[in-house]
């Protein structure tokens, strides 16, 4: 039935999807969405998933703000070595 195939390919990408890692001292940056638009980006202050995973605690750059966050595919992890 066409409706298990729809199901099968969403619960196969759901698996394969990959998780964002981070430590705290990382940084979080949202990618902007439309031409013209700044990114955002804030440092890590605290990883409450399991393993690096999300959620993320970051204080904002623009204006020093701190949330809890669980990032979108908008989102990428820059690491200090």
């Amino acid at each position: 039935m066409q409706t298990d195939r729809v199901r099968s390919i969403i619960l196969g990408m759901e698996k394969s999807r990959s998780i964002l890692r981070a430590e705290p001292g990382d940084r979080l940056v949202i990618r902007a969405h439309h031409t013209g638009e700044a990114e955002h980006d804030g440092e890590i202050l605290e990883v409450l998933g399991e393993d690096g995973a999300p959620p993320f605690v970051v204080r904002w750059e623009e204006d020093g703000h701190v949330s809890r966050l669980y990032p979108g595919t908008d989102a990428f992890v820059q690491r200090f070595d």
